[in-house]
Formats: C-alpha cells, structure tokens, sequence
C-alpha cells in the first residue's frame, strides 16, 4: 500500500509532501487499518479550512481525499504526523 500526504497552507504557506510504502513494512496491518479509517472519515472535494490552517491531501493506493485543521479525527491526525515523519 501507498500511502501520500500532501500537506498545504499554514501560516508560512509551505507544501509539504511525503509517501510511505508499507508493503516491506513488518506493521504493514496496522498502517493499512488506519488508513482505512482514516480515508473513510474525509471528503471526495477539498472542505474550507480556517484561516492559517492546513490542508491535507490523502491518497492511499490512487484514491484521493481530503481533510483539513482544525477538523480531523484522530486516525487522520496520527496517519498524517506518520507519513509526515517516516515518509520520503
């Protein structure tokens, strides 16, 4: 599975992008299960966010969705900060 957060906005306006491929991963089931929570819980068009917020793009194995601050769950915010900091 491939998993890419593309993440736009914020205050400085940085975009910051990074993908994880969790098929050679030993918690390859863990990562798949959040992302699939995760995935189920955005929306198919990009929501308005708040002002200075971010803006996240998910896709998992081509299907792409969208979220923003200050509006995620749980699984969205613990997928995103995982993909941000072990993805390349």
């Amino acid at each position: 599975m491939r998993i890419q957060v593309r993440r736009t906005g914020g205050f400085a306006g940085i975009e910051k992008v990074a993908e994880v491929d969790t098929s050679a991963r030993a918690d390859a089931q863990e990562w798949h299960a959040l992302a699939e929570r995760a995935v189920n819980d955005c929306r198919g068009t990009p929501p308005v966010g708040v002002p200075d917020g971010f803006q996240y793009q998910l896709t998992v194995d081509g299907k792409t969705v969208y979220c923003a601050d200050p509006r995620l769950t749980e699984e969205q915010r613990k997928l995103i900060s995982m993909v941000l900091e072990e993805g390349s």
